[in-house]
């Protein structure tokens, strides 16, 4: 009977050792998504509210009885369980993702917006159109039509300025006219007297081994692309192929050039930079490819690393189709980009009303970008309204007719 007991006291004590150590486990996961959404503004609270957003629908689709979701269920705790730790490190890629290229505000911006340079570019170009009034002048010039070329050139660098600052900002779309402008403002040329390898980085220098540097004074045009301006993207960059990633890889890592990120055609982003952002997902599939889940827990990279895949195979980064997404996958979807829509605390952009969230969700519904079926429950099921009172500012909630989307 003393060993029975003794037996029993040691079991307790392994099921309690258990139950604090999937405490700890799931309180570091929490720790990880807390820290991501600390990290940048850009992101607020989306790390913790996915995986609320996530459960409320997937409860819904457990309870459903017909349909192509009745015979979805999480049948066990251990489950449930697999799904909310996918939920929470679904963006846990974003750790390495720089905060400069997240935050990437105007076109021009690396870790500062260098319009500030190319404002003083302008400023000697200025400056010179006013010494050669003055110098015409000395010698003897008509004063009268020397103020006034003065002033043309000076109303003509004010105009140009105000287009690369337009250029800049990357709200609109770019016509193919304004970026043949943007060429010839570029092309004026400007006097160097100082050297610019002064006071330069290891790595800034490494960029510029092999160019040669020019006899100084030199001229230089306004807006450049310079060889250093570019970031070489190395082998150690680049991702095992057994992963089936199959995104486009730009050559380069980054592209600094002046002239090439003013040209961008919509947003701030270089094509170079929107790889680096989408990045974020392919860092999460191999970090988590590198813990040791048990077999009751294996699916928590499928369910984390899914979120931005269609169903049509547009998507990323394995352009993965409606047949190989399962319905905790599409639920994932779902709930990141609605989260995404109505989140009130992103600097750069405005929350959108519930209305409107619901209305842009239809449309990838309607382009089979997220799975109808589950949409459709997010709306009757109500988990849309209750989300948002729980989360969403009262000047966000408004009404919606969902017997506009579902079905349709």
């Amino acid at each position: 009977m003393q060993t029975l007991v003794s037996q029993s006291g040691i079991a307790l004590e392994n099921l309690e050792l258990l139950r604090q150590q999937r405490e700890l486990m799931e309180s570091l996961i929490r720790l990880i998504a807390g820290a991501i959404d600390t990290k940048s503004a850009h992101t607020g609270a989306h790390c913790a509210r996915v995986p609320e957003l996530a459960r409320m629908l997937a409860e819904e689709a457990c309870h459903v009885q017909k349909g192509p979701l009745a015979s979805f269920s999480f049948q066990t705790e251990d489950e449930w369980t697999e799904f909310r730790i996918g939920t929470w490190l679904h963006d846990c890629g974003k750790v390495t993702t720089p905060e400069h290229v997240v935050d990437k505000a105007t076109k021009l911006e690396t870790l500062h917006n260098r319009i500030h340079e190319i404002r003083t570019r302008f400023e000697v170009l200025l400056r010179d159109a006013r010494i050669a009034q003055l110098e015409g002048v000395q010698q003897g010039g008509d004063p009268a039509a020397l103020q006034a070329a003065y002033e043309a050139r000076r109303a003509r660098l004010m105009a140009d300025f105000a287009l690369v600052a337009e250029c800049n900002i990357g709200s609109e779309s770019m016509p193919v006219e304004q970026v043949a402008r943007l060429k010839e403002i570029g092309a004026q040329t400007w006097m160097r007297h100082f050297d610019d390898r002064l006071g330069l980085s290891h790595d800034e220098e490494s960029r510029l081994e092999g160019v040669p540097a020019p006899a100084l004074p030199t001229r230089e045009t306004l807006l450049q692309d310079k060889p250093n301006h570019i970031i070489a993207r190395t082998e150690a960059q680049r991702y095992d192929p057994r992963y089936g990633f199959k995104m486009d890889v730009p050559d380069h890592l980054y592209n600094f050039g002046e002239l090439y990120n003013l040209s961008i055609e919509r947003g701030t982003l270089t094509a170079e930079e929107r790889y680096k952002i989408n990045e974020h997902i392919v860092q999460t599939i191999v970090m988590l490819d590198q813990l040791p889940f048990p077999p009751n827990l294996s699916r928590v990279g499928e369910y984390a690393g899914t979120h931005h895949e269609t169903l049509t195979g547009t998507g990323y980064p394995r352009r993965l189709d409606e047949r190989q997404l399962s319905v905790p996958a599409r639920i994932m979807a779902i709930a990141d980009i609605f989260e995404a829509l109505t989140a009130s605390d992103r600097p750069y952009k405005k929350a959108k009303r519930l209305s409107e969230a619901v209305r842009i969700l239809a449309s990838f519904k309607r382009r089979r970008h997220i799975d109808g079926d589950l949409f459709d429950l997010f709306l009757t099921s109500g988990v849309y309204r209750r989300y948002a009172e729980r989360y969403l500012a009262p000047s966000q909630i408004d009404d919606v007719d969902i017997r506009d989307y579902v079905g349709a």
